[in-house]
């Protein structure tokens, strides 16, 4: 018997998306239902994965307004995660999935915009074989403490910071 894991991977580092990806695809391979749900990236945003997830009929859902810190209307901004994080829930609760990515979640809970008790009690609630992956910074604290699997990724170098080189198509979007 499967037993589902809650994963989260946080940090300051570059793959946290990357490695829930890969997690994603290898899941969808095996013919699990698996399912992405995409805070702060905007609604219309096509970057790599979402390209390659239309193209294989993987479902990545966005719903955000673009880079939190950029935002002009905190508001909206907030709203939007708020309804992100009810169309999760049910999605969660549904349990139509084997796994569910809540990408920068964290930020969400981080920015207190969502009740990390309310995440972890819903969490508490799913299909006791349901995979869910969080990413994202700030991870908070009750959450890494629930998780089965905390994966921190560290920063060390970085092209832009040290070099200057801008974001790459195919590596960062």
């Amino acid at each position: 018997m499967r037993r589902g894991l809650v994963i989260v991977n946080t940090g300051d580092g570059k793959g946290k998306t990357t490695a829930a990806l890969g997690v994603l695809f290898r899941a969808w391979g095996r013919d699990f239902n698996v399912r992405m749900f995409q805070f702060i990236k905007h609604s219309t945003a096509r970057f790599g994965e979402h390209r390659a997830a239309e193209r294989i009929g993987l479902p990545i859902e966005s719903l955000g307004d673009g880079f939190t810190w950029l935002s002009k209307d905190m508001d909206e901004t907030t709203a939007l995660a708020v309804a992100q994080w009810e169309r999760c829930k049910q999605a969660i609760l549904a349990g139509e999935e084997d796994l569910i990515v809540l990408d920068e979640f964290t930020y969400a809970m981080h920015y207190e915009w969502v009740a990390v008790s309310d995440v972890i009690e819903t969490l508490k609630q799913r299909p006791e074989a349901m995979h869910v992956i969080i990413t994202g910074r700030y991870a908070p604290q009750e959450l890494i403490d629930y998780a089965d699997l905390v994966t921190e990724m560290t920063l060390i170098k970085h092209p832009f910071e040290d070099q200057g080189i801008k974001a790459q198509p195919g590596i960062e979007f």
